[in-house]
């Protein structure tokens, strides 16, 4: 039976196909889920995408923090179910309090857009298992309010616990403090990211297939449960 990888699809998404042609690619089963939607229609993993969800009117993912899918998704989160937010899926993992911290405007206060180099300082998550701690990936970038922000205790304690799962390299893109691209969770089952890993599946449409190791991850961690 094959792994069922849905992705959520708010008002404003982007990356959905996206990241359904990546899960394909990976070899898992995508199942598109709507916003509406409050059954997980039986999928073993969840990705929530990039774009701009409810148009950004209030904060980044706030809105969609409160769509009738997102009740089911941080339930069944906290019990252990794995779930990815690329982007904008980053900060409704935020607003929704399964990730600490929030994204705010970059701090050149520019849309950025390029091919970003990140080191992977965690590879035990359930998103990041095909990847080696210390490794060097390249993956496309595109955000306006991507710089990632808590206070200090928080960042301490993301540091110590090993929960800062990526860092840029090559310069802050945005200004997140200490070079943070991407963050988990206690468990290890929930990953947030700015940069887009479902744009870099294949040479044809990205400038590596880095990404792919997101979701084969999940896949093979899926299958071995």
């Amino acid at each position: 039976m094959s792994t069922r990888i849905g992705v959520v699809t708010f008002p404003g998404s982007l990356d959905d196909g996206d990241a359904l042609r990546a899960v394909r690619l990976a070899g898992g089963e995508p199942v598109a889920l709507w916003h509406r939607d409050t059954s997980l229609h039986q999928v073993d993993a969840i990705v929530l995408p990039g774009g701009f969800s409810y148009g950004d009117y209030l904060r980044c993912g706030a809105i969609a923090r409160f769509s009738p899918v997102m009740a089911t998704v941080i339930e069944q989160a906290r019990a252990g179910m794995p779930v990815l937010g690329i982007c904008n899926g980053f900060q409704v993992l935020c607003e929704s309090h399964l990730l600490p911290g929030a994204l705010t405007r970059n701090d050149h206060l520019h849309f950025v857009c390029r091919d970003q180099r990140l080191r992977v300082e965690n590879d035990t998550t359930a998103w990041t298992t095909d990847y080696s701690a210390g490794q060097e990936i390249t993956v496309p970038l595109k955000n306006g309010e991507g710089g990632y922000v808590a206070d200090e205790r928080t960042l301490d304690a993301l540091e110590a616990e090993g929960r800062v799962v990526f860092r840029y390299l090559g310069g802050n893109p945005n200004g997140s403090r200490r070079d943070i691209a991407g963050i988990t969770n206690e468990a290890g089952n929930v990953v947030g990211l700015m940069p887009h890993p479902e744009h870099a599946v294949e040479t044809l449409t990205g400038p590596t297939t880095d990404g792919l190791g997101f979701f084969t991850s999940a896949i093979k961690k899926l299958v071995d449960a």
